[in-house]
């Protein structure tokens, strides 16, 4: 959302630096480009941004974007059974059906990835994700597509996809991930070394992060715009606006908002083998910038 509405805004005007934007068609494209040197800056996950700290990637941390985004999304007998089974829902579905339930998430890494996971195997403690459910991959925005096809049971996806499938008929919300792991990061602002290393330059981008996040507070109407005129894929100004008073559209600024809930989710990265070991809160944020604000 801040990227939508910096852009739309005209915000990066205010960046003492020429600010080319890119857009990239998934989260593991954006990585890349950045662990490669192609990309100063980047709107991504929290997990993705571990990986590249656990590998030795000099960069930080300059702000949060949001926190609680995504929803657990599924065919509506899959929500009443999970209503009534709980953690057992599985195994009820498989022993009914004779396969496993079908989940549509994106790669293994990315921060629904570790959501999902972690509601499967800490929150409801029903095993090793791979034993439980059948996993594809499916990108955020073919997520809609998927399950209309009948190709999947059940998705975790973010806004606003989780609200064009939940208006779709025989499908609902099983569980937002904000009742799974309270207040978890989804994505950040990372910034490599030449960027943190020019204080005027970090300190702009942060207080125009910030700006945009107070923007999408006052006037949601407008970043509701905004975001579809960048989105697109069939999502409109008044879809985007419904989505943004979704419980899984909370878009914060403060990088010490997140930092709990991130020593939470490293620890369990690191468990299931994406990292070698929790990435250090000194390691992985870069304070200086947001705090140079507040004073």
């Amino acid at each position: 959302m801040q990227q939508y509405v910096m852009t739309e805004e005209g915000y990066y005007e205010n960046v003492p630096a020429d600010v080319t934007v890119e857009r990239f068609s998934s989260g593991p494209s954006v990585v890349k480009a950045f662990a490669s040197g192609d990309v100063d800056a980047a709107f991504f996950g929290i997990s993705p941004a571990m990986v590249l700290a656990d590998k030795g990637t000099d960069a930080g941390i300059l702000a949060a974007n949001s926190r609680n985004g995504f929803k657990i999304m599924g065919t509506s007998e899959l929500a009443d059974l999970y209503e009534r089974e709980g953690e057992t829902a599985f195994e009820a579905f498989e022993s009914e059906h004779g396969r496993k339930v079908r989940f549509g998430a994106p790669p293994d890494g990315s921060v629904p990835d570790v959501v999902l996971r972690y509601w499967i195997q800490e929150d409801l403690g029903a095993g090793e994700m791979e034993r439980v459910v059948s996993k594809s991959n499916v990108p955020p925005a073919k997520a809609v597509q998927t399950v209309r096809s009948g190709d999947i049971d059940a998705t975790i996806v973010q806004e606003p996809f989780a609200t064009i499938i939940g208006r779709q008929e025989g499908f609902e919300e099983l569980v937002w991930s904000g009742d799974v792991l309270e207040n978890h990061p989804v994505t950040v602002l990372f910034a490599n070394r030449r960027v943190l290393d020019d204080s005027d330059l970090s300190r702009s981008l942060v207080e125009q992060h910030a700006a945009a996040t107070e923007f999408a507070a006052d006037s949601p109407d407008a970043a509701a715009a905004h975001a579809a005129s960048v989105i697109g894929s069939g999502v409109s100004e008044q879809l985007a606006r419904a989505a943004m008073d979704s419980r899984a559209s909370e878009f914060i600024s403060d990088p010490h908002a997140i930092t709990g809930q991130t020593a939470t989710m490293g620890e369990f990265v690191a468990s299931v083998g994406n990292i070698e070991e929790p990435v250090a809160t000194e390691d992985l944020f870069a304070f200086g910038p947001y705090d140079a604000l507040q004073r």
